[in-house]
């Protein structure tokens, strides 16, 4: 029998974490060594006890959490979250310019289906998050890819070259996944007002803007009285709670576009989940000085990643910042291969920088993405100890 596929569809690469896992699967892992699993970035560990217990009570005690609820979103979580990003940012964001969806890739998927269709082209700095990518081709929308050369840092005026008519946002991820890098606050700036010239959205991700290494607001975009014409934000609740299987992110845009983001919704799951909403508003009310702490230890890892790489002889650390450090090998190795193989020889499960570059990219083959955030010191120093006697044949 023949699958009929739409064509989209079939074109999509494979997811890339669950290809991973596919290798891990089918590998051997060397005698004597456990198995470092950097290809993910996403907390293993459980929210903290206090979240726990307050989603518990959540279960028990209110019984809209078993209901469905506002398509976007719980008033009370819309409500705190804008009031954070406006005290963190500086300047007014309201209730009604905020929707909370099932992840940030909801959210993503949610804003772009308010912006393009068959045709149609979004702007992606390479390396990209994949997921962004796979969600285009699915609805028929080109990635023009943007490449950030050796700093992972895109210029405003080569994405300028890149638009036409046919080109309706650009994409921006700070700090970044897979790079690592944080966007400097005039970069953004840059970007916000080649979007504004050529009327089209700015789409920045912040996904992981609760690891940011800077002091304040990483930007001042929200400032603009008439942020919400251009820019529109996204961020997740996982990274900061542990709430990945919970799945509860957010979009903050205009009114008027959210109304349409809303269609989106009903259609897809007709609201978020109610328990990870109450998690997540709990969180935000309660969590403050615990995030700190993640934060701290996050930034820790970050500086014992940048020193175990400095020792590598075949590895040069491009970014490294969040979640992730992103590098460049000198193993004469296709990156797609040579992770794969790193499971087998050193215990290693990472991203090959194929996974984040359109296909047959030249940077792709000579770039790795490792997710140090659930390995500790000791972990990174295994890490950079296996890179540094791999030699593979």
């Amino acid at each position: 029998m023949t699958l009929r596929l739409a064509p989209a569809m079939a074109a999509t690469p494979a997811p890339p974490v669950m290809e991973a896992r596919r290798w891990l699967a089918a590998a051997r892992l060397p005698a004597g060594l456990e198995l470092l699993n950097v290809s993910q970035a996403a907390p293993v560990a459980p929210p903290p006890p206090a979240l726990r217990a307050a989603m518990a009570a959540a279960l028990e005690e209110d019984p809209g959490t078993h209901l469905y609820g506002p398509v976007l979103g719980l008033p009370e979580l819309r409500a705190e979250l804008a009031a954070q990003m406006t005290a963190r940012y500086g300047g007014t964001v309201a209730e009604g310019q905020i929707a909370i969806t099932s992840g940030c890739n909801q959210a993503f998927a949610a804003v772009i289906a308010t912006l393009a269709g068959p045709g149609d082209n979004v702007i992606l700095p390479v390396p990209w998050y994949f997921n962004h990518q796979m969600w285009l081709q699915m609805s028929g929308v080109a990635a023009r890819a943007l490449d950030t050369g050796d700093s992972l840092l895109p210029d405003p005026e080569a994405a300028a070259a890149l638009i036409d008519a046919r080109t309706r946002a650009i994409v921006l991820v700070s700090p970044n996944n897979p790079g690592g890098v944080e966007y400097p606050a005039d970069l953004l700036a840059a970007f916000r007002d080649l979007a504004r010239r050529r009327g089209l959205a700015l789409i920045l991700d912040e996904t992981y803007r609760d690891f940011d290494s800077r002091a304040g607001a990483p930007h001042g975009l929200l400032a603009d009285p008439d942020w919400d014409e251009t820019v529109i934000s996204l961020y997740s609740f996982s990274k900061a709670y542990r709430l990945t299987g919970h799945r509860v992110g957010a979009v903050a845009c205009a009114p008027d576009r959210l109304a349409q983001v809303e269609k989106f919704l009903d259609t897809v799951q007709i609201c978020a989940p109610q328990l990870g909403q109450r998690a997540a508003l709990w969180g935000l009310r309660h969590l403050s000085d615990w995030l700190a702490g993640e934060r701290a230890e996050i930034l820790a890892r970050r500086a014992a990643m940048e020193a175990a790489f400095q020792g590598l002889r075949d590895w040069e650390l491009l970014g490294c910042g969040a979640y992730f450090g992103y590098a460049r090998h000198r193993l004469g190795i296709p990156s797609d291969a040579l992770a794969e193989r790193m499971v087998s020889e050193i215990g290693v499960l990472a991203l090959p920088g194929t996974m984040f570059a359109p296909q047959g990219a030249a940077r792709g083959g000579r770039e790795m993405r490792f997710a140090f955030a659930n390995i500790d010191a000791d972990g990174i120093a295994a890490l950079a100890d296996r890179l540094t006697t791999y030699a593979p044949s």
